[in-house]
């Protein structure tokens, strides 16, 4: 069992600008190059409304997440919640969900610098065409793949202030081109672009069913990431004052800025560009969208920064992830569900087998998922799946809880915790049926893990899981998945289609009907007040932060 002592302490060496550009370089990363493109082509001009619409409705769960990581400031934070409000079953499984989508996010980044870096005709070995999709070569161009996931994991074990230091730099890196590029495309805008080829909602994209179609295809992935400040609240110096801050501000600058982004795309536009109609929008040799809109106006210079930035962006942001992802194998350690070695701290102050382990399961992952289109709605599933518990740990702990500090409380939480449940559920029907099997077979997985490693374990020393008070999680998988092999999102490719018997319009009452079934039926369920408290009172040493940390 892992005592204070065994598990360390993380070094609270992190302030509001660490913190912030924790988030703000999740946000911007593989996203940024390649979201707006996929979005034209699946919702035409109207993908300019579809980068607001995520953005508000991961705002609502932003700010829930706000409230809940300033109560809790401890790494691997989402974990603890669902472990405090519905037990161990429940923590594990979102905890597990946590853990699938921020350890996706290096490959995944690496993979989007290695596509863009093929495109230079010296590095053409590093990808190569499979069905149209741009995958990583093997074996040269896994190994470059692999080198560069473990530099992520060298920089992460160096401890959280050099992490935090080049993750810095990384940011306002990431911050400065893209507002750079909107400057530029912005001087050569097509306003005819915003209703051409059959207006704003055409119908070769589905009408305005395009713009729900765009959302799980990089619009969503691009927008996660305000999370990270909320994972990395262990190492905050002043995370009470700090975090919600760190994950506000991250998540509106994301929003503006990729909004910004679509209509510098749409608008640079080349009316020949999408001649054969928006679905068919593409650039010669595949260069990119933004290399290729600065290659065909004769902006030479912005084609080498945008180069540049396709290997910073990611990279920076499969930086952050190697160290988030961590941090939730810490949380999970620290609760039992795995290992112990998991919530061990280095005498630098990291999770370092956390570190280790990410960087070989994110090598692993390069097999069976070796292109950028191929992850990115698989991730934002996950990413979704863990949101969903949030507001429900959030609206329980408000009454199992109640006298925790709460230095910053979300306004009107009665309605804006349901709100965020049903927000999740609909961000997770959109991601399709093609998408949600796949993500009930890792979430089954993850339960024969825990088996494992909970009957591996003497009796004395294994976690209670709580089941009765977390059941609330079968019903809504096995719900989420019927909803979503009939709902009117087939998603892209032949295995397992969905049957599209709801019709577009009414399958969103189905699923919000549904998720506040779902919401009420979780919080009567839920852990009852005293054990709420004995979980919260086991890991009170990691909330604990020191005054000389709070006034520096």
């Amino acid at each position: 069992m892992v005592t204070e002592a065994h598990a360390g302490r993380l070094r609270r060496e992190v302030g509001l600008i660490g913190l912030t550009f924790f988030s703000l370089g999740s946000i911007i990363g593989s996203g940024w190059l390649f979201g707006a493109m996929n979005a034209a082509r699946h919702a035409g001009p109207a993908a300019v409304l579809a980068w607001p619409l995520a953005g508000v409705m991961l705002l609502v769960l932003a700010l829930i997440h706000a409230e809940l990581g300033t109560m809790y400031p401890m790494a691997g934070a989402t974990v603890r919640f669902s472990h405090y409000a519905f037990g161990g079953f429940g923590g594990f499984t979102i905890g597990w969900a946590s853990w699938i989508y921020s350890m996706a996010i290096a490959p995944i980044e690496v993979q989007a610098s290695l596509t863009y870096a093929s495109a230079i005709e010296p590095l053409h070995w590093l990808t190569h065409k499979v069905h149209g999709t741009a995958v990583v070569t093997f074996p040269a161009g896994y190994i470059v793949a692999g080198l560069l996931m473990l530099l992520f994991t060298i920089i992460n074990a160096f401890g959280v202030k050099v992490f935090a230091t080049a993750n810095t730099y990384s940011v306002w890196w990431k911050l400065a081109v893209p507002l750079i590029a909107v400057i530029t495309f912005l001087f050569y805008l097509h306003p005819e672009n915003f209703t051409a080829q059959g207006g704003f909602f055409p119908s070769s994209t589905n009408g305005i069913k395009g713009m729900f179609l765009a959302l799980p295809l990089g619009v969503i992935f691009a927008e996660l990431g305000f999370e990270s400040a909320v994972e990395m609240a262990g190492e905050a110096r002043n995370p009470r004052r700090d975090v919600w801050r760190a994950v506000i501000y991250s998540t509106l600058i994301g929003i503006a800025l990729y909004t910004l982004l679509q209509v510098a795309f749409l608008g640079a536009l080349h009316p020949s560009d999408i001649a054969h109609g928006w679905p068919n929008l593409s650039f010669t040799h595949d260069i990119g969208p933004y290399a290729g809109l600065a290659t065909a106006l004769g902006l030479t210079w912005l084609v080498v920064l945008l180069y540049a930035d396709a290997f910073i962006s990611p990279t920076g942001t499969g930086l952050i992830y190697t160290g988030t992802q961590a941090r939730l194998l810490y949380g999970m350690g620290r609760e039992r569900y795995i290992p112990d070695q998991f919530a061990l701290v280095s005498r630098r102050g990291v999770p370092i087998y956390g570190i280790i382990f990410g960087w070989i399961m994110g090598v692993i992952l390069f097999l069976p998922f070796p292109g950028w289109e191929t992850l990115v709605a698989f991730i934002t599933s996950a990413a979704v799946l863990m949101y969903t518990a949030t507001p429900l740990a959030m609206a329980h702990l408000r009454r199992a809880d109640p006298h925790r500090e709460r230095p910053f409380r979300l306004p009107c939480a009665g309605v804006m915790n349901p709100l965020g449940f049903v927000f999740a559920s609909l961000l997770l029907y959109w991601a399709s049926w093609q998408t949600v099997w796949r993500l009930l077979a890792a979430v089954v997985a993850g339960f024969v893990l825990l088996t494992i490693s909970y009957y591996s374990r003497p009796a004395a020393e294994r976690p209670n899981l709580e089941m009765r008070h977390s059941v609330w999680i079968w019903p809504y998988l096995v719900g989420m998945g019927i909803i979503s092999y009939y709902g009117a999102f087939p998603g892209e490719g032949n295995l397992f289609k969905s049957h599209q018997v709801l019709p577009f319009g009414w399958d969103f009452l189905v699923v919000t009907a549904f998720a506040l079934v779902i919401y009420y039926f979780a919080l009567v369920t839920a852990l009852p007040y005293e054990r709420v408290q004995e979980h919260v009172a086991r890991d009170d040493f990691e909330v604990a932060v020191e005054p000389a940390a709070r006034a520096a």
